[in-house]
C-alpha cells in the first residue's frame, strides 16, 4: 500500500519483536507519513471502524538498517534504553519510542535523552527505570531446584519481560552448572549447559511441572529446601520483625517462587529454642 496517498491518520500493527518495531519505523519513514503513523504491536490492535490499518512485515535488513542510524544518533547507551523499555511490552510503548526517535532525528546534534519535559523522553526514562529495578529483583528472587536430570530449575513471573537481561548474570555466576529459567507469564525460558557459550531456548514445559515441580526434584532437593528454610527459620529474630518494610523489599508478588517462604507443617520443627 502506497501510504503517500492517504491523507488520514494510520496505524501500522507489527509483531511484538523489537526487529518488527524497527522494520515499522522504516516503513515510516521510506512512505514519509511519520507525522500521521501510530505504530501498535499486532497483538495489542484493537481494531476501530474508520483506522487505516497497515501491518508491517518485519524485515531483519530493513530493522538493521533502522538500528545503525539510531545507534549513531543515540549511541550505544540510546539503544540500550530503547530495548530495555520495549521489553515493558506497555501496550503504548511502541509509539512513545516513535516520539523519542522523531524526536532524536529532528534534532541530531542534541543529547535528547536529557531532556526530561519532552513527554514521551520522560515516559522512556520512568519505564527504563522499572525494567531496571524489575531485573534487579530477578537476579536476588530467583530460586533454583535440582532436577532429576541434574538441572538447576527456576520459575519466574515477572511484570516485564527481563529474562533476555539477567541471562548473562546467571551464565556468568553458574558456569560450572547446567540450569534453567523459565518465564511462566510468556511461556518461553532459557538452558544453559556448563561449557556452552550460548543459552538455548526451551518452550511448553508440562504445565503440571510448573503448577508443582516436586515431581521432578531430585532426591536431595527437599532436604535443600528444609535446610533453606531452615537457616531463614533460626536466623530471625522475632523483636524485630517489621512486615511493612519487609514487603517493601521483597514485595508479596515474589513470595510464591521463594522456598523459604512456603509454609510447612513442620515449621516449628526447624526451629531452635532460644
Amino acid at each position: 500500500m502506497d501510504l503517500l496517498t492517504i491523507d488520514d491518520n494510520i496505524t501500522l500493527t507489527h509483531d511484538s519483536g523489537f526487529d518488527g518495531w524497527l522494520t515499522a519505523v522504516f516503513v515510516c519513514y521510506k512512505q514519509k507519513c511519520t507525522d500521521r503513523a501510530t505504530l501498535v504491536c499486532r497483538h495489542e490492535y484493537i481494531p476501530k471502524f474508520f483506522d487505516t490499518v497497515v501491518d508491517v512485515t518485519t524485515n531483519p535488513a530493513k530493522a538493521e538498517r533502522v538500528l545503525t542510524k539510531l545507534t549513531q544518533t543515540l549511541g550505544k547507551d540510546g539503544i540500550r534504553q530503547l530495548m530495555w523499555a520495549y521489553l515493558s511490552e506497555l501496550d503504548y510503548i511502541p509509539n512513545v519510542l516513535f516520539g523519542v526517535v522523531k524526536y532524536a532525528l529532528a534534532n541530531p546534534t542534541k543529547n535528547i535523552l536529557k531532556d526530561h519535559a519532552h513527554p514521551d523522553v520522560m515516559a522512556l526514562n520512568q519505564t527504563v527505570k522499572s525494567v531496571g529495578r524489575e531485573r534487579h529483583r530477578m537476579k536476588a528472587f530467583v530460586r533454583f531446584e535440582h532436577t532429576t536430570d541434574g538441572v538447576y530449575f527456576a520459575k519466574i513471573n515477572p511484570d516485564f519481560n527481563v529474562l533476555p537481561l539477567i541471562t548473562n548474570h546467571f551464565k556468568a555466576r553458574y558456569q560450572d552448572q547446567d540450569f534453567a529459567i523459565y518465564d511462566i507469564k510468556r511461556g518461553y525460558g532459557i538452558l544453559s549447559r556448563q561449557g556452552d557459550t550460548d543459552v538455548q531456548m526451551i518452550v511448553g514445559i508440562d504445565d503440571d511441572v510448573l503448577t508443582d515441580s516436586r515431581s521432578v526434584w531430585s532426591d536431595d532437593e527437599a532436604r535443600y529446601q528444609r535446610f533453606w528454610q531452615g537457616y531463614f527459620a533460626n536466623v530471625t529474630i522475632k523483636e524485630r520483625i517489621n512486615p511493612k518494610l519487609h514487603k517493601q523489599y521483597l514485595p508479596v508478588r515474589y513470595w510464591r517462587y521463594l522456598s523459604e517462604k512456603q509454609v510447612r507443617g513442620d515449621e516449628e520443627f526447624l526451629k531452635k529454642k532460644r
